[in-house]
Formats: structure tokens, C-alpha cells, sequence
């Protein structure tokens, strides 16, 4: 049987038994996690519904994949820039393809409620009022008072810059040597 399975933005096609390399995942070696991001699965050319279906893997090691150098350069500017970035990744054994959701979920047996005649235990109400507050302290409109609200900027008065003749007005005659 074979799943396609999506973890960390990138799809997957995997079988009981494989090795898969996909982007770093919480847990430590030897831990078993459940993916249950299915998007198809089957069995050679038969394709199977993936209503609450599950891959099981196990983690085999938390790595660091081969070094990736990254340099920049600008011809005749005298700018170089050389960095290396190693991405994390997990190593992860395919261990099983098929289990429901439901079948992982263990069954609770339900518990008698005991009623008000039996002893329940009281829950106890409190003011909501009383629980914010301190007791000792108490807020006045003096010590607290209300944001102020903002001034509007004022108009520059003493500019340097002459003002500029109004449109269609007549233009002075150059001045004669």
C-alpha cells in the first residue's frame, strides 16, 4: 500500500518501510508521530479513501543537510558578501499506512455525575468586580486623567523663501544696465 503524505509545504509519495527526508519536525530519535495530512492513498492501480486515514513514522535522527554557500558580488564596486546555511531536516521510517484516527483514540468509560443529593463538591461564584480589583486601592478621576487630545500643527510664519507670482499675473520688467 502507498500514501502521499504532505508535510512542511512539500508532498511526499511513501510506502511501509521507506526513508524519507523532509523539513525539521519536533521530537527526539526513536519517537513515533502520526502524519495525517493523507492526500491519496491505494494499493497498486486502486485508490482507497483517505477519510481518517494516518501514516505512522517513526524518527530515526534529527540532521543537518551538505552546506550551501551563498555569495554575492558586484563587479566594480568592491562588494563581496559570502554566507553558508546548513537547512535541518528529520530523517523519518515509514512504519505503517492505514490506521483510523478512531482506532487510536482509547475508549473512556463514562463516569456516574454524582448529583447534589450525594455530596458534589460546590462550585464557588465571586464577583468579577472583586476579582480585578485590589481592595486597598481606589482610582480618582484626579490620578487618572483622560488622554488630552492632540494640537493641530501650527502654520510656518517666517518663511525665507519668496512667494511665487500668482498665475496670469504681469511680470515685472527686467531691470536695465
Amino acid at each position: 500500500m502507498f500514501a502521499v503524505v504532505r508535510t512542511g509545504g512539500k508532498q511526499y509519495r511513501v510506502a511501509a518501510g521507506d526513508k524519507i527526508v523532509v523539513e525539521k519536525l519536533d521530537g527526539e530519535a526513536g519517537q513515533r508521530i502520526d502524519i495525517t495530512d493523507v492526500l491519496l492513498a491505494g494499493e497498486g492501480s486502486e485508490l482507497r479513501s483517505v477519510e481518517g486515514l494516518i501514516v505512522g513514522a517513526e524518527i530515526v535522527a534529527q540532521a543537518k543537510a551538505d552546506k550551501v554557500t551563498v555569495f554575492k558580488k558586484r563587479r566594480r564596486h568592491n562588494y563581496r558578501r559570502k554566507k553558508g546555511h546548513r537547512q535541518q531536516h528529520t530523517i523519518l521510517r515509514i512504519v505503517s499506512i492505514g490506521d483510523n484516527k478512531e482506532d487510536k483514540k482509547p475508549k473512556a468509560a463514562a463516569k456516574p455525575v454524582p448529583s447534589k443529593a450525594e455530596g458534589a463538591p460546590k462550585a464557588e461564584t465571586a464577583p468579577v468586580a472583586a476579582a480585578d480589583a485590589p481592595a486597598d486601592v481606589s482610582v480618582t478621576p484626579t490620578e487618572n486623567p483622560a488622554p488630552k487630545p492632540k494640537k493641530a500643527p501650527k502654520a510656518e510664519t517666517g518663511s525665507t523663501k519668496k512667494a511665487a507670482p500668482a498665475k496670469g499675473a504681469p511680470k515685472k520688467a527686467p531691470k536695465a544696465k
